[in-house]
């Protein structure tokens, strides 16, 4: 085989994985990352704070343009990345109103302070989180293991470095 055909091969392998463990976890009622308890979800619980990205890295893995897409999304971009956390790393408080996304934590254990949420939310190894409408928050890695999530959004502005 050709040294193309190895690596296609290995790209629609790993494709194939990552659709696999997100759709095995998109049916199992377990496997959305920890949510707010019912309780303790209100508007405005938690208010934009100014921290700057620490300890984190940003990579991103791969974008289609979803205007040259069969679904024709104009001024829209499918994103896929990798996010670091070092231990104490911040991803700085961003929105989510214009940018829905999904978060996959491969390793680690992260915490979520939300704007609709008057508890911190805590985010394990093999949990996916989504993020609509109406998400405004920061992360923390509290721990001592460095996170790695995977990020697939939909991004508007191609100036948005929001992570």
């Amino acid at each position: 085989m050709t040294k193309h055909t190895l690596n296609s091969r290995t790209l629609w392998q790993g494709l194939a994985l990552a659709c696999m463990i997100a759709g095995s976890a998109a049916v199992t009622s377990t496997a959305f990352a920890g949510e707010c308890p019912a309780d303790k979800m209100k508007a405005n619980a938690r208010e934009k704070v100014d921290f700057k990205p620490v300890g984190v890295t940003d990579v991103t893995l791969g974008s289609i343009d979803l205007e040259k897409q069969p679904a024709n999304i104009k001024g829209r971009e499918l994103r896929f990345r990798k996010l670091t956390i070092e231990p104490g790393g911040i991803v700085p408080w961003h929105s989510h109103d214009d940018r829905p996304a999904l978060i996959f934590v491969q390793q680690g254990e992260i915490v979520e302070y939300a704007s609709n949420c008057s508890e911190p939310i805590v985010h394990k190894a093999g949990d996916i989180r989504p993020e609509v409408f109406g998400t405004s928050h920061w992360w923390k890695n509290l721990g001592k293991e460095t996170v790695i999530l995977y990020v697939g959004d939909v991004r508007k502005d191609p100036n948005d470095h929001n992570m």
